[in-house]
């Protein structure tokens, strides 16, 4: 039996997730949010607020997917549900080509055309946002975003937390740390350490 998804949060980023699971032939159940949205585009039920422990009690035979754009509150979300015993399913656009041989997380967004390649290693709670190149043995750590067109050229590590900017470029072989944010359009050529911000043609860090 399928079952059904419910997804946590329901704002501009869940559209774009909820787009995805039923392009992709899932069932949406409804969503969790502190109360019920007026603006409710997709007409779902409210199911109630996550961090209420007797409406996860009631919440059974269900997948759950964390619609939720900031990297550190869908974290906190997806290990607060983990936690509880909740499972989450990946939300894959159809039109995204992905390599047999990608390794995939749990709660991970794969948005329209983008592109992952071979042996790449895509971590929990991911955003692949539209149209992002991922390729050959790159590894994106738990709850990184890459936003829409940004290039990871092979072998690109980046860390957990971190966030690639629209359009920007990670040349072969870098390593990006943790809690980083990169700049739309960047040009990162060379490693950048944990808790930067880089930005710029060729990037530079400008800040903590």
């Amino acid at each position: 039996m399928i079952k059904e998804i419910i997804l946590v949060g329901y704002s501009g980023h869940a559209y774009v997730a909820a787009e995805a699971l039923l392009a992709s032939g899932k069932k949406l159940a409804g969503y969790l949010e502190k109360k019920p949205l007026v603006n409710n585009p997709l007409k779902l039920d409210y199911l109630g607020f996550e961090e209420n422990e007797k409406i996860l009690e009631q919440i059974v035979n269900f997948e759950f997917f964390p619609a939720i754009g900031s990297n550190s509150i869908r974290a906190k979300v997806y290990n607060q549900l983990l936690n509880a015993g909740k499972t989450f399913i990946n939300a894959i656009h159809p039109s995204a080509n992905l390599s047999k041989y990608v390794e995939l997380g749990t709660g991970i967004l794969i948005c329209r055309g983008s592109n992952i390649n071979p042996f790449a290693s895509i971590g929990n709670g991911v955003i692949i946002n539209t149209g992002a190149i991922i390729e050959h043995e790159c590894m994106i750590a738990d709850f990184a975003h890459i936003a829409p067109g940004a290039v990871m050229a092979g072998d690109v590590s980046v860390g957990a937390y971190s966030f690639i900017g629209a359009n920007a470029v990670i040349k072969e072989g870098v390593k990006i740390g943790s809690n980083v944010i990169i700049g739309a359009g960047a040009v990162v050529l060379r490693d950048v350490p944990d808790n930067k911000i880089v930005v710029g043609n060729p990037a530079k860090i400008i800040m903590k």
